[in-house]
């Protein structure tokens, strides 16, 4: 308890708010490598998951590409290219190892979104003269959109966990308070940085879960709201007393 009453106090110590080492600094350093790295990987693999969802063509090579990239060890995939890249292009390699590690949770919304429409809505608005151009972007990508915001939440948390490890090869980030405090004995540091850390994941997450329940489209809830109406009066009590719980 003592440790965590100095953790706090460390965290609102005048000295901690200015300076070249101070938290926003880390703060924004810490940002900055997330947002590149997600914004990288999600311009490389939405395109290649709409068109694996789209066209059922190479699911099975993209799951085994992603199962392989999840096991990737972070720390190891770090040091590894900051070796081969060199110091002078540390912060490169890093941001490399970082687009590897969001890819797949992206490249899995974003297919997953697809292949989740029904066929028969899909089947609908090909009948009725669309292209596929115009089925892929007026019919799937909304109705998939809240499985790709899911996967990108999901990538988001990742990089902001092992964005962490970027102190490690001297390049800033919140993490530096936690590897700087383990050779000085620094409890406090230590976990006040990782106070901060999981305080921006959990910001984060809760940014995106609201953007997930806001881009589902309209239509689908109110046709969710209209089964339940046709469902039986058991089940329709059931289902008023979890809405208002």
């Amino acid at each position: 308890m003592n440790v965590f009453a100095e953790a706090i106090a460390w965290l609102f110590s005048a000295e901690r708010l200015t300076g070249n080492n101070a938290i926003p600094v880390r703060l924004l350093e810490h940002v900055w490598f997330t947002v590149v790295s997600v914004s990288i990987a999600a311009a490389i693999a939405i395109p290649i998951g709409y068109l694996i969802g789209h066209t059922g063509r190479g699911r099975g090579l993209a799951v085994s590409i992603s199962g392989a990239a999840r096991a990737l060890p972070s720390f190891g995939l770090i040091l590894l290219l900051v070796l081969l890249a060199g110091t002078a292009r540390a912060s490169l390699a890093a941001i490399v190892a970082f687009v590897l590690l969001a890819v797949p949770s992206i490249l899995a919304g974003a297919y997953a979104g697809i292949e989740a429409v029904d066929r028969k809505t899909v089947d609908a608005a090909r009948a009725i003269g669309m292209t596929e151009w115009q089925i892929l972007w007026r019919v799937e990508v909304p109705l998939g959109l809240p499985l790709l915001i899911g996967g990108i939440r999901n990538a988001v948390l990742q990089v902001v966990a092992t964005v962490t490890l970027a102190a490690y090869v001297g390049l800033g980030g919140l993490g530096l308070y936690i590897f700087r405090g383990i050779p000085l004995r620094r409890y406090d540091e230590m976990l006040g940085s990782a106070i901060l850390i999981v305080a921006l994941a959990l910001a984060l997450d809760a940014l995106f879960a609201l953007a997930q329940r806001t881009v589902v489209p309209r239509g689908v809830i109110q046709g969710f709201a209209t089964d339940l109406r046709a469902s039986p009066s058991g089940r329709r009590a059931v289902v008023r007393k979890l809405t208002a719980d």
